[in-house]
């Protein structure tokens, strides 16, 4: 199963300020040993949201938003995917990041095809 762990922006990263030596040495250890366990298929970070935009389509009209955007706590400021057995060695290497990091992170399932067959239940309410 496919996993996204997902960290989020601050008002530092938001202001473009690399993390303390800590912080990254910290978060390249877990990023290490997740390619060492063959876990890791990718993690990146993204840059702040002054350089994004949001795009929206609606009756055929696209409206673009350029960054910054207000929300910070709800940016994305980097994902890991992982390929694990289950959520909970998910949940594992992601507190592992959140300790890394000092703050929260997301972790969501990724859709795949299996999830689209008649038995799937992940579309349900």
């Amino acid at each position: 199963m496919r996993y996204m762990i997902i960290n989020k922006a601050d008002a530092d990263s938001e202001a473009g300020k690399f993390p303390s030596p800590e912080v990254a040495e910290g978060v390249g250890n877990v990023v290490e040993d997740l390619s060492k366990a063959g876990v890791l298929l990718f993690a990146e970070g993204v840059h702040r949201s002054s350089l994004g935009a949001r795009v929206k389509v609606a009756d055929g009209r696209r409206t673009v938003t350029d960054g910054p955007f207000a929300e910070t706590k709800e940016l994305v400021g980097g994902v890991i995917v992982v390929e694990v057995r289950n959520r909970d060695e998910a949940i594992e290497w992601a507190a592992r990041l959140a300790e890394a990091l000092g703050s929260e992170v997301e972790v969501r399932r990724v859709v795949d095809e299996a999830d689209f067959g008649p038995d799937s239940d992940v579309f349900q309410n």
